[in-house]
């Protein structure tokens, strides 16, 4: 046998490679071709040349990738452009709002505009803050946090850890009706019976209810979802070990979910904290102080927001004002995610190297 017989052929199912940077410069020339196709069409609007640029991306990634790679990398690379390009789609508008809501509510927010509430100042002039809606939306948000967190956590303790049977289906799915009930139906209910029948009248804590209502059963699926991800195995090692089941569930099941379920309770917030309807129906409005959520109508930001915009005619300083708002509101909600993430961090559990 000669030795030209014994040397392997070279594999056919390995074919030439295109280089790291193949992406980037399809990506560069579909952006240089789209805006060039643009301009030559007469075409203004920047969406037109982003979605022309797209096509173009998809479309040369697998032509050049079919033609040298062939025809399987090229399908592969054609999934990979339209995840990036669906990223993008999905990052272009964030993008735009934070810019837009930072670029007008940079104008007035200052210190003055933080510690000073509207008092006497019209909503057509200049001046005034939104410190009685900040004191508002942190009271409102608090007690709907204090009364949907230990309802919510402890309800799905129930059902991952003891519920069986006909009740722990039942809860399951009232808590996946009220998953999906609008925030006005909410409101509807805690006016018919906290101001109507029992004629308390408005307050913060009514708007709390209400906005508990919406918060409770976002607590109870992302902890329950929580909870099914600590493994058998520690609860087992913890009960063989003669500890009882609700010691265990307190100290073995609990800090070991303890990240995730503080991202679910800060998620629960963020839902409740820009609703707008519960409050209108049940906490009304005041250009005042008010620091008792328990009596009187008291502010809120996403009210603020909306009679300031209502108010405006689309320009002037009441329009500068709902920018201002809208912008604190959000860096409220980022200051809530990062304080999650670092008590996540703190509380997890520590693990040796």
């Amino acid at each position: 046998m000669s030795h030209a017989t014994l040397t392997p052929k070279p594999s056919s199912l390995r074919g030439a490679t295109l280089p790291k940077w193949f992406g980037w410069a399809v990506a560069a020339g579909s952006v240089v071709l789209g805006l060039g196709i643009s301009t030559a069409a007469g075409l203004d609007s920047d969406i037109q040349w982003a979605l022309i640029a797209a096509v173009l991306f998809v479309v040369g990634s697998y032509a050049v990738s079919a033609k040298v790679e062939g025809r399987r990398q090229a399908k592969d690379r054609t999934a990979t452009s339209l995840v990036w390009v669906a990223f993008l789609m999905a990052l272009v508008p964030l993008i735009s709002l934070i810019w837009e809501t930072v670029k007008r509510g940079v104008k007035v927010l200052d210190g003055y505009f933080l510690t000073h509430s509207m008092g006497v100042v019209a909503d057509t002039e200049p001046g005034g803050g939104i410190y009685h809606a900040i004191v508002g939306t942190l009271e409102q948000v608090g007690l709907a946090t204090l009364i949907s967190v230990p309802i919510g956590v402890l309800t799905a303790i129930y059902l991952v850890e003891y519920g069986r049977g006909r009740l722990a289906k039942a809860v399951t799915f009232f808590v996946d009706v009220m998953t999906g009930i609008p925030s006005i139906v909410a409101g509807l209910f805690v006016l018919s019976v906290w101001i109507l029948m029992l004629d308390m009248g408005p307050s913060g804590f009514a708007g709390s209810m209400a906005l508990s209502i919406l918060m409770i059963p976002v607590v109870v699926r992302s902890t329950e979802e929580m909870l099914k991800l600590v493994p058998n195995e520690l609860r087992e090692a913890s009960l063989a070990l003669g500890v009882p089941k609700w010691r265990t569930i307190l100290k073995v099941v609990l800090p070991t979910s303890i990240g995730g379920i503080t991202t679910g309770v800060m998620l629960a917030i963020a839902r409740i904290t820009g609703e707008t309807a519960p409050v209108l129906l049940l906490v009304w409005v005041t250009n005042f102080i008010n620091t008792n959520p328990f009596q009187d109508p008291q502010a809120s930001l996403p009210m603020y927001i909306y009679l300031q915009y209502a108010n405006s005619g689309g320009s002037g300083a009441a329009y500068d004002r709902a920018w201002a708002a809208a912008l604190t509101l959000i860096a409220f909600i980022m200051i809530l995610n990062l304080v999650a993430r670092g008590i996540a961090r703190w509380k997890a559990p520590k693990t040796g190297r």
